[in-house]
């Protein structure tokens, strides 16, 4: 029942979160965007229309363009749970992007985050 409150959350409400933690922290919105483009596969003007659309997490990764098929190579703890352990394949994506933005926030380096 908690992760459907969560899928249902709007994508457009929590977006300006991801770039508050990370301008907290001396990163861009540019930033943001490069991480949650890499992730899905979306380029800037489908990103924007997700958010202008205002669709729910479950829509915005349905949509989703393409999973980056180096995602796999995210891991780390978030939340206080291991990522690549998570078995819902919905809110493993959700907390990869939630990591994505962790990781940027916490200054690592654009090539690391990306896992190029």
């Amino acid at each position: 029942m908690k992760n459907e409150r969560i899928y249902k959350m709007a994508f457009s409400r929590v977006y300006p979160m991801y770039v508050q933690k990370a301008e907290k922290k001396g990163r861009t919105k540019e930033e943001v965007d490069t991480v949650i483009c890499w992730l899905m596969g979306y380029d800037e003007q489908g990103l924007q229309a997700q958010i202008e659309k205002e669709v729910n997490f479950e829509t915005f990764f349905a949509e989703a363009p393409q999973i980056n098929p180096n995602a796999s190579k995210i891991t780390g703890v978030i939340c206080g749970i291991r990522v690549e352990e998570i078995e819902d394949p919905l809110m493993q994506k959700i907390r990869w992007l939630d990591k994505l933005v962790d990781e940027l926030a916490k200054g690592k380096k654009m090539e690391k985050i990306l896992r190029s």
